[in-house]
């Protein structure tokens, strides 16, 4: 017997008001239904809108991560071309005639800081030094091609040295203070020399595009890493 047979009466009026009892209860149930459809639903929604305002979190969060990564990245070194000198005439520069030969101790040079001549058997590795470095292996790295750039840390640091910094190559080239120098600043390649007042001076990147990698020096193309690493190199 089903509930509705249950619920059964012979009189109308009491009929009435169980069929009516009947309706609400389904009407109830519907309802009830309902709302809980419509409460998953709300959830789903919630959901949606929690993994979206996540992805656009983490994709705004990656877009930010980018663009610092490229604003606030060290710039790249500058390029300069590796080869034969051009014959470009760059104002101030100094030439020299110097010997080419491996020596023990220390040398007496003829140019402050020198431009070549005879010079230790191991190279001094390039890279950046925050202290002065021996002379006679420096010379045997210009004698690869290498430039060597030496500045009077009294009168160069702070924002003049970053300056002086941005000019240089990743590699073949030399940064170190030097004690007694003429100028605040010195460019020195084989046999060539440029004295300098500024590190904004446009000649230094005209002395490196002319006089870097060489193919002039006594040893062009030798290696400038794998020997010594004086005290204070930072790069």
């Amino acid at each position: 017997m089903s509930p509705t047979d249950r619920q059964r009466s012979g009189n109308p009026a009491k009929q009435a008001e169980i069929n009516l009892t009947v309706k609400q209860q389904r009407e109830q149930r519907r309802q009830e239904k309902l709302a809980e459809y419509q409460k998953q639903l709300a959830k789903r929604r919630r959901s949606k809108l929690v993994w979206w305002v996540v992805g656009s979190t983490a994709a705004v969060a990656v877009v930010a991560l980018i663009v610092a990564s490229i604003v606030f990245a060290p710039p790249a070194p500058p390029s300069y071309t590796a080869g034969d000198s051009t014959g470009a005439e760059i104002e101030g520069v100094e030439t020299f005639e110097n010997a080419t030969d491996h020596v023990e101790g220390t040398v007496e040079y003829e140019q402050s800081p020198p431009a070549g001549g005879p010079h230790n058997a191991v190279w001094l590795n390039c890279g950046v030094y925050d202290q002065p470095v021996p002379n006679e292996n420096a010379v045997h790295s210009m004698e690869h091609g290498a430039i060597w750039v030496t500045y009077d840390a009294e009168r160069v640091s702070g924002d003049e040295l970053d300056t002086l910094r941005s000019h240089l190559p990743s590699s073949y080239v030399i940064l170190s203070p030097y004690e007694g120098l003429d100028s605040p600043i010195v460019l020195s390649g084989w046999n060539t020399q440029l004295q300098l007042d500024s590190a904004d001076d446009e000649r230094i990147p005209a002395f490196f595009e002319e006089y870097w990698r060489s193919q002039n020096v006594p040893e062009p193309n030798a290696v400038c890493s794998g020997a010594l690493d004086a005290p204070g190199k930072q790069s």
